[in-house]
Formats: structure tokens, C-alpha cells, sequence
């Protein structure tokens, strides 16, 4: 709805002559929206708004901050970086749409990851850590951050989702293609299940291999919540096969997106190069999902059901669907947060400090 004459002019009183006006907001397109709406016939007003981004725990320092100079009719760009320069970050200038799709194809369709893993492990009354398929290496990430995002606030994650305009295509594609690969899983599609996944790993990871992104198993072997198992136990990683089949179907190039993208992002993506580039490692995930299908069958059918529903809740733009639902899994969780949050905090410093090292 627009805003009145009043409205906007009682906006003007409250807004000082040759001001600088910004937000701070994960999603711009409505950010935006609102500024010009208040401000549109204010011209000594310039709007520059800005974006972290990385979540609280992280050290600002060398972490990307998005600039967006919607209207800068003033030098006021200039002003904004100094006064921010004191975080330490790396400015990056976007346009607000520009923004919108990079935080889509990055921290949107990652998160949805994540909560799906959420959901199933509550879906089947599993704690991760006390099932040995999911303790070991690029393990390690998903439990880690996965907990991570659900001990934080439910609105972080549906306002960028839900908001966002660009955000609801990517979140769909996941589901679709967790849905579509979950389908393949069995002895009678070996063949069409392994050209699909060579198919995205060729168009995805065509370049030479990010070395500043590679992992290791014994820098992510340390951060375990339970005891490894003897032997490490296969996985079909469904999760990371669908979010490279995901980037594929979209044309999604996730190295683009480097200069802003966040760390939880730089991890995941490290995640999937880690297994694509592995020819060992990606074959025997294509094994498991055909040999092991029984055994893993209803761990995969409840992470392609919630991959599906918190893409519905998307669609729909429902905030107290997607509130309830946050809800309920993170009180499932409550009480390993506090040890969760240690451990995955010391994971991420770990891991970025020796990736950027490397």
C-alpha cells in the first residue's frame, strides 16, 4: 500500500535535511520498496544500504559486506565506507536485485539444506550423533551446522526465504531435485542415477578445484558431537547431491559468487567440491544409494519430504507454517545447543582460517 501525503511527510520531519538513510536487512527488494515509497520525493535524501554478510559469531574481518548505493546523488557512498571501515570487511557493491540473487542462490537454497536434515532426523527420533552414518568428516558439517541454524530465531531464515523474491525458485529446485535423485535411488537406475550425477559434477565443477576450499578429514574428524565409528560408514549423501544438482538445473556457477558470499556457504560448497572431486568418494555415494537403499530408505524418504514441505511453506508464504515448523525440531534439539554451538563455532573459525591459508 502507499504511503499518504501525511505519512510521507511526517517521514520528512523525522528525517534530517541531506541524511543518508539504509537497512541492514538479509532480503532488499522490500527494503527498498519502503525507502522509496518515503522517500521518493525527497531528493536531498540518498538511500545507500548495506549487508553483512556473515551471522553474529563470525569476526567481521576480511567477510564480505555488501554496499548497495540505490541513490547517491551526494558522495554519500563514500561517507558509508568510512564509517564502516572500522568492521574490517570487504566491500562488495551490488545492485539490490543483484543482491537479492546472489543471497538466493547462496544462503536461501543452503539453508533449505540444512533444515531438511533438521527435519528428518526429528521426522525418525534420531540424534545424529549417536548414529555412526553420520559422524566423520563432511559428517561433522552437517550436524555442526545444521544445530547451528536451529538454535538460532525461526524469522533469520523465513524472512530471507519467504522475502526474498528471488529466493523461491532455488528452494523449489532443491526439493526437486532431492525429490528426482531420491526416486533414482535403487538397483534398477544405477546407470540413469550415475550419468545424472556426472552430468551436474561437469557442469559444476568444470574449472580447476577451488584450493583455498579444500577440507580435510582430520581437521573435521576433531569437531565430532559423538564417538566415531570404528570404521567409517558410507553415506549416499543425498543432501550434497541434490544441492549440485540443484546448481546445475538452475545454471548456478557457486564459484561466482565467491567474492559474497557467506562462510557457512564457502563450507558447504568446499563440502560438495570435497565429495564431486573425490572419484573414491563419489562412487561409493553412488553405491550406497543403490546397494543401501533398504537399509537407508526411511532417512532419505523424510529428507525428501521435508525438503518438499519447507519448500511448500515458501510457496505459500507462510510465516507461522514455517515458525511452527522451526520450532517444534529446534526444542527436539535444545539441549545438545549449548555444546553444538561451541564445537560448531570452533569448526567454522577452524576451517576458514585454514582454507584461507591454503
Amino acid at each position: 500500500m502507499s504511503a499518504s501525503k501525511s505519512q510521507r511527510s511526517e517521514q520528512r520531519i523525522a528525517t534530517k535535511v541531506g541524511a543518508i538513510v539504509g537497512g541492514q536487512t538479509s532480503c532488499k527488494a522490500p527494503e527498498i520498496a519502503a525507502f522509496e515509497n518515503y522517500m521518493h520525493d525527497v531528493p536531498d535524501v540518498d538511500i545507500v544500504s548495506y549487508h553483512s554478510l556473515h551471522g553474529p559469531a563470525v569476526d567481521p574481518k576480511g567477510q564480505p559486506l555488501v554496499l548497495i548505493p540505490h541513490r547517491d546523488n551526494h558522495g554519500s557512498l563514500a561517507k558509508i565506507k568510512n564509517i564502516l571501515s572500522c568492521l574490517g570487511s570487504k566491500f562488495v557493491l551490488l545492485s539490490a536485485e543483484q543482491h537479492d540473487k546472489i543471497t538466493a542462490d547462496t544462503q536461501a537454497v543452503t539453508h533449505a539444506a540444512f533444515l531438511s536434515m533438521g527435519t528428518a532426523w526429528e521426522a525418525n527420533k534420531q540424534f545424529p550423533w549417536d548414529v555412526g552414518r553420520y559422524i566423520g568428516g563432511i559428517e561433522n558439517i552437517k550436524i555442526n551446522v545444521t544445530l547451528r541454524i536451529f538454535s538460532n530465531k525461526w524469522h533469520v531464515y523465513a524472512g530471507l526465504a519467504i522475502m526474498n523474491p528471488s529466493a523461491k525458485q532455488q528452494i523449489e529446485q532443491y526439493a526437486q531435485s532431492v525429490t528426482e535423485l531420491y526416486k533414482l535411488m535403487g538397483p534398477d537406475h544405477r546407470q540413469e542415477l550415475t550419468d545424472r550425477i556426472m552430468a551436474a559434477r561437469k557442469a559444476v565443477f568444470k574449472q580447476p578445484i577451488r584450493k583455498d576450499l579444500l577440507l580435510k578429514d582430520e581437521v573435521l574428524d576433531k569437531f565430532s558431537l559423538g564417538s566415531p565409528p570404528p570404521e567409517r560408514l558410507r553415506n549416499d549423501h543425498l543432501s550434497l547431491l541434490a544441492m549440485v544438482d540443484c546448481w546445475w538445473k538452475l545454471g548456478v556457477v557457486p564459484y561466482d559468487h565467491m567474492i559474497c558470499s557467506t562462510p557457512l556457504f564457502r563450507i558447504w560448497l568446499g563440502a560438495a567440491q570435497y565429495l564431486f572431486t573425490n572419484e573414491t568418494m563419489l562412487n561409493e555415494a553412488i553405491d550406497s544409494a543403490v546397494e543401501d537403499s533398504v537399509a537407508f530408505r526411511s532417512d532419505d524418504f523424510e529428507f525428501a519430504h521435508a525438503a518438499r514441505t519447507w519448500s511448500n511453506l515458501v510457496a505459500l508464504g507462510s510465516m507461522e507454517g514455517y515458525k511452527e515448523k522451526f520450532e517444534r525440531i529446534q526444542k527436539y534439539f535444545e539441549p545438545r545447543f549449548p555444546e553444538a554451538t561451541k564445537v560448531g563455532n570452533e569448526m567454522i573459525t577452524t576451517i576458514l582460517k585454514r582454507t584461507e591459508a591454503d
